[in-house]
């Protein structure tokens, strides 16, 4: 067997984490789990110096208290 070496165009790799398309699939990922978590839950989306990244996080204090008992954003990202 031959051997391959692949070298990845990191700058091309971070426009792609970074592009608008990731960040539609990272908004549509962020708000299934936060359906799943039910309602005071909701999420965010930034843009970090590599990637897009998405938060779920609880809104009011009755869902961190669900959180912080059941780890229920925890469960909903199973």
């Amino acid at each position: 067997m031959s051997k391959v070496k692949v070298e990845l165009n990191r700058a091309g790799v971070r426009a792609l984490l970074k592009s608008p398309e990731m960040q539609q699939i990272c908004t549509e990922k962020a708000k299934e789990v936060c359906q799943r978590c039910g309602p005071g839950y909701t999420s965010d989306l930034y843009v970090g110096r590599n990637r897009a990244n998405a938060m779920i996080y609880p809104a009011n204090a009755e869902a961190e208290r669900d959180n912080q008992t059941n780890h229920t954003i925890l469960k909903a990202l199973k």
